[in-house]
């Protein structure tokens, strides 16, 4: 029996219309002269459900496409440090760390408390106002071309830390959420951690053999070798509870060398098309209706932890030597709450009805104010 062929003429003509869309956005973004990564936000929440003009976009295409996007800005981001470049960055950015989680993870506790909620619900939350955006940031840094600055390394150790302690927080909160044992919590998390260890180990010892495997003088083996090499280690990484995010950024530091330039060349184009679907698909993700009655408790607590955020970042780059602009730089930097937020917030909706309205009014705020500040500053 023959069968008739699907029709995806609609779908080619809704995807098209969604990028040349987005293509508008950039271009205007370019014309005014900051980021695009608002008005992607904006667009997304304009064409999603309960938006201006609802889309009926194919919906694993556009998802699937957001999480390779975030992959290839980490993997992107990465290709800027090596090895050693990064350990020295965490070795030195622990103090700021450890600040980064008492100034931005309690606030979100003791809002959540102040609401009424459990103590589960209030811990999810502050884990929502606790990490920045690396995505969001990775993207503003480099259409800024702050990507070479003097503080940039000082914002980046904030950031690997924090990504580095979603493999602990996200197998935790889990686990808690689900109503496992302390002995079920401990495996969960002794496992992340025994992956990310494997994951530092090879960036930093072997970084430069695999290097060289990668080398190739076809653009095209190139492009394959390392786009399957992120999506691998991405997805391993997903399967054993630790962060995609971390593993890509790892995959980017373990590439060092001539192979390191070819590939920001070759995977920039890809990188700036999936990196605008994964924050176009953001603001679909969100129902316009269900901002406005947690609206005032997002501003506040938007204020509150984007001046934490803020004093988080100056006191990174004044340890790393910074001192005047480059230390304000730093802290506008970090304000952009983004994909982490929005996972937690998935995970914890079950433990407080409330938590997910409020965690995307907070992160659109942010995700939207950050990179305007971070321009202005």
């Amino acid at each position: 029996m023959q069968t008739v062929p699907h029709d995806f003429s609609r779908v080619f003509i809704e995807l098209g219309a969604a990028i040349g869309g987005l293509g508008i956005l950039a271009r205007l973004a370019s014309r005014w002269g900051f980021s695009s990564v608002p008005l992607y936000l904006l667009g997304g929440l304009a064409f999603g459900n309960g938006g201006l003009l609802p889309l009926n976009l194919s919906g694993n295409f556009i998802r699937i496409g957001a999480e390779i996007g975030v992959l290839l800005l980490l993997f992107m981001l990465g290709l800027e440090y090596t090895g050693n470049e990064l350990r020295e960055h965490l070795r030195g950015g622990l103090p700021a760390g450890g600040l980064d989680f008492l100034l931005n993870f309690l606030p979100g506790v003791i809002a959540g408390r102040m609401f009424g909620w459990s103590w589960l619900a209030a811990c999810v939350l502050g884990g929502v106002t606790w990490v920045s955006s690396s995505g969001v940031i990775a993207k503003v840094l480099g259409e800024l071309k702050r990507l070479g600055n003097p503080e940039t390394p000082a914002v980046l150790s904030v950031l690997v830390l924090e990504d580095l302690a979603m493999a602990v927080y996200l197998p935790l909160i889990t686990v808690w959420l689900s109503g496992g044992s302390a002995v079920q919590m401990a495996v969960s998390v002794s496992v992340a951690l025994v992956a990310v260890a494997a994951a530092l180990v090879v960036a930093f010892v072997y970084g430069p053999k695999i290097s060289g495997w990668v080398a190739h003088e076809s653009d095209e083996v190139v492009l394959l070798t390392t786009l399957a090499i992120v999506l691998l280690l991405a997805g391993f990484a997903q399967h054993v509870q630790v962060s995609a995010a971390v593993a890509a950024f790892l995959a980017g530091v373990a590439l060092s060398g001539p192979i390191a330039e070819k590939s920001r060349k070759i995977l920039a184009p890809l990188r700036d098309l999936f990196a605008a679907i994964f924050f176009f698909f953001f603001g679909l993700e969100i129902a316009p209706a269900s901002l406005p009655p947690v609206a005032m408790q997002a501003v506040g607590l938007g204020v509150a932890t984007a001046l934490t955020k803020i004093g988080t970042g100056y006191f990174a780059a004044q340890r790393a030597g910074i001192h005047g602009q480059g230390c304000w730089r730093a802290g506008v930097s970090l304000i952009a709450r983004g994909e982490f937020s929005i996972i937690i917030a998935g995970f914890g909706a079950i433990a407080e009805p409330q938590l997910g309205p409020l965690s995307a009014a907070y992160v659109l705020l942010l995700a939207i104010t950050g990179p305007i500040l971070a321009r202005l500053v």
